[in-house]
């Protein structure tokens, strides 16, 4: 299969090409290697054998030309993170929305109708949560006075309960709350359109919190596991926000990319005009502290600091069911979490290329 690659000069785009050039398949990376990335302008070495082409996802010329021969494109290029403030608004709804928008009319005129989206879970908003009386709820927004107070699981929002977090599987409602967080939602949106209106096929794999070597340095776009790991590297306890206990599932980019590579193996089977969304997560539940810590004893310190501070578009847990992934694809994680972040607290992070 020649698969079209966009943002495959990222993070978790350099792993997804070399597993699919591993798997044999032909691979055309397109990416604009955005400053916020990439900084000098730079691609990072790709497997023997990709060809890379310098071009945004919003250039229609680009991207018509990068899809010539192509039969099915694994989507991987946005803008990522929380960034700085709503400033960078304008910036992920033009690199995540109208990026897509542009690529999906230019596959639906090439006729190319095998689509694979690097989704997130951050669509989700707040995780699944059970009150002891009332059951299945979802929290409200949470509130600076109780950040502010220490207060920081939700609570039930009609008795006020505490509240019995679980795994959040596919079905659960969209409730993003922030922009990159909507921009992800609009994304799977407009790809599930485009797959009706043209007979298209996708699968959506939503991401949890990636992490493993490569990825980039000291950059406010990058997530929580690059940001503690590039304080290590300066010498510098990592500052982990709230009490710590935030439960998140960190899976490691290896096991991504292997689930890239099953879904475009599934995606040729799917009927036209469908589209289905899949976590992707290691099934098994960590608390932000816990990977603080454990990434800390494996560089050798400081040890972590817990601040007590927050930002109010951070949810509070966030955790995958991955049953789906694993049953309808085949897929298993591989990287076990002591052994992956063993590995990243020894692994250089990405320079700024």
């Amino acid at each position: 299969m020649e698969i079209l690659l966009t943002g495959g000069a990222g993070f978790i785009g350099v792993a997804v090409a070399r597993r699919l050039a591993a798997a044999g398949h032909g691979v055309r990376v397109l990416d604009a290697l955005l400053p916020a990335v990439h900084p000098a302008g730079r691609a990072p070495r790709l497997p023997e054998g990709v060809a890379f082409v310098h071009g945004d996802v919003r250039d229609r010329v680009v991207v018509e030309r990068a899809l010539a021969g192509v039969d099915a494109v694994c989507h991987q290029a946005a803008m990522v993170g929380h960034g700085l403030d709503l400033d960078d608004a304008p910036e992920y709804v033009s690199c995540n929305e109208l990026g897509t928008a542009v690529l999906l009319a230019a596959m639906a005129r090439a006729g190319v109708e095998q689509l694979v989206l690097a989704g997130s879970m951050v669509v989700y908003g707040e995780g699944s949560y059970r009150c002891p009386l009332h059951g299945p709820v979802s929290p409200g927004p949470r509130r600076p006075a109780d950040l502010d107070a220490g207060r920081f699981e939700p609570p039930c929002p009609r008795c006020g309960a505490a509240l019995l977090p679980g795994l959040v599987a596919e079905d659960a409602p969209g409730d993003p709350r922030s922009v990159y967080a909507v921009t992800k939602l609009a994304q799977e949106q407009l790809a599930a359109a485009w797959a009706r209106a043209c007979g298209g096929r996708v699968l959506t794999l939503r991401y949890h919190n990636v992490y493993g070597p490569g990825m980039p340095r000291d950059t406010p776009y990058a997530g929580v596991a690059s940001i503690f790991r590039s304080a290590l590297a300066r010498g510098e306890a990592p500052q982990v926000f709230e009490d710590g206990r935030q439960r998140r599932d960190f899976v490691h980019v290896e096991d991504v990319a292997a689930a890239n590579l099953a879904a475009l193996t599934a995606v040729p089977g799917r009927p036209p005009g469908s589209s289905r969304a899949y976590n992707v997560g290691s099934g098994t539940v960590h608390t932000i502290g816990e990977m603080a810590a454990a990434l800390a004893t494996a560089h050798g310190g400081p040890a972590p600091v817990t601040t007590g501070g927050y930002r109010l578009g951070d949810v509070r847990h966030i955790t995958a069911d991955s049953t789906r992934l694993r049953t309808e694809l085949g897929w298993q994680p591989a990287v076990p979490f002591a052994d992956g972040m063993a590995e990243f607290a020894a692994a250089p992070l990405r320079a700024a290329t």
